[in-house]
C-alpha cells in the first residue's frame, strides 16, 4: 500500500496563489495515477487534476487554465499550483493513488488510497 500526506493548504484571498504538496510513502512504484480531489461543505468529493505515469494531464474545467499539477518521480511527491484563487475553491483537498489509470479520471472509487487532506480557504 501507498501512504499519502498533504501539506501546503491554508488561508488566502482571492487572486492569490498556493501550492499543494502531497507525499507518498510506501511501495510507491505500483501506483501508476495520481489525482487531487477537493470537497466542499455539502459537495461531492470533485476530482480537480490528475497526472499518469507517462506524465498525462487530465483537469477540471473550473481550474483549467489556473491549475497545475505536477509530480516529482525522485521524490515521490505529487504537487498542485493554485493560481488566482476564488472563493469557490474553497474546499478540502486530497491527494489519491490508483495502480492503474482509471476508466474515469475523476471518479473518486477508482482509487485505492488516499491522503488525510488538507484545507484551502479563499476569502473575497
Amino acid at each position: 500500500a501507498v501512504q499519502l500526506v498533504e501539506s501546503g493548504g491554508g488561508s488566502v484571498q482571492a487572486g492569490g496563489s498556493l501550492t499543494l504538496s502531497c507525499a507518498a510513502s510506501g511501495v510507491t512504484g505500483s501506483y501508476d495515477y495520481m489525482t487531487w480531489f477537493r470537497q466542499a461543505p455539502g459537495q461531492e468529493r470533485e476530482g480537480v487534476a490528475s497526472i499518469s505515469i507517462g506524465g498525462t494531464t487530465n483537469y477540471a474545467g473550473s481550474v483549467k487554465g489556473r491549475f497545475t499539477i505536477a509530480k516529482d518521480y525522485t521524490k515521490s511527491i505529487l504537487y498542485l499550483q493554485m493560481n488566482s484563487l476564488d472563493p469557490e475553491d474553497t474546499a478540502i483537498y486530497y491527494c489519491a493513488a490508483a495502480r492503474f489509470s482509471p476508466f474515469n479520471w475523476n471518479s473518486p472509487h477508482a482509487y485505492n488510497s488516499w491522503g488525510q487532506g488538507t484545507q484551502v480557504t479563499v476569502s473575497s
